[in-house]
């Protein structure tokens, strides 16, 4: 599976992914995962005219506030940004009378020097949601949105670039004093061939400047390295963080070269050094 996001409600956790509808599974133990239906069993008739034909809906992010589950999910073509993200909202992924409400399309990116896709969202110190999206073009952005998960006003910051702009699937999570900034760089999707890496950032603010190790700016081209490819598993990204009491747990996708380059899940342990930088344990 490609993309993963994660939750925990009562005694599982819940894993989407990309695919058709977008498939949820579930664990018990991060170990061992059942396949629990999808998201929707048709694509919401909203992309259709707005992106287009897609066979799968992309990246979903799966996040909590305000009393309801929050999915976010992107509609696009490879290597394009006629793109838009969406937005879908459940009471309870325990109970079964709840339904996933879609809610259509939050941003588009058409005609723009962005790209609609990859979305995850981050809720700042004062209980604000904000979304940050982002693949190739002008790189990462954050957008504000209201408590019910619409846009505040479409306002865009740009929170990371890079020269060649290979960034994309932008994750921020909040740890004592600063915000960290996750990202995928490189190549994505290519099997054994693939040259995605995991790297982080980090700033006071949630709005940036988020700098590296060494201070240089993701703005900039800058950021420290997470995880990169091993001998068997190659190109982890696409990544997430879950903190279960003290434990963190890095989610993401690989490729391993021992199995013709089949997609995978991953989940490795995750610390914090001295200094307040994660460091994984995969890849």
């Amino acid at each position: 599976m490609h993309d993963p996001s994660i939750i925990r409600a009562g005694d599982l956790y819940y894993l989407f992914s990309t695919g058709p509808g977008i498939a949820i599974r579930t664990s018990a133990d991060l170990k061992h995962w059942d396949l629990a239906g999808s998201v929707f069993s048709a694509t919401p008739d909203w992309v259709a005219s707005a992106v287009g034909d897609v066979d799968a809906l992309w990246a979903p992010d799966i996040s909590y506030w305000g009393g309801l589950y929050h999915l976010y999910y992107a509609a696009s073509f490879f290597g394009t940004n006629r793109s838009c993200i969406g937005h879908a909202t459940r009471g309870s992924l325990e109970a079964p009378e709840h339904r996933w409400v879609d809610h259509g399309a939050v941003v588009c990116s058409e005609g723009t020097d962005h790209n609609a896709i990859d979305p995850s969202v981050v809720v700042d110190e004062r209980g604000t949601p904000w979304l940050v999206f982002g693949s190739f073009w002008s790189g990462l952005k954050l957008m504000q949105l209201t408590l019910a998960g619409a846009p505040v006003d479409g306002t865009l910051t740009s929170i990371a670039s890079r020269p060649s702009t290979a960034i994309e699937a932008p994750f921020v999570v909040r740890r004592g004093e600063h915000y960290y900034l996750f990202a995928s760089f490189d190549t994505c999707c290519a099997g054994s061939s693939s040259t995605y890496k995991i790297m982080v950032g980090r700033s006071q603010a949630l709005a940036g400047p988020y700098v590296d190790r060494l201070g240089n700016r993701l703005l900039d081209g800058g950021g420290s390295r997470v995880l990169s490819s091993s001998s068997r598993w190659r190109g982890p990204g696409s990544n997430g963080l879950i903190r279960d009491g003290e434990s963190w747990y890095h989610i993401y996708h690989s490729y391993d070269a021992d199995a013709d380059g089949m997609f995978a899940l991953r989940v490795a342990e995750l610390r914090w050094d001295i200094d307040g930088w994660p460091e994984s344990g995969g890849p």
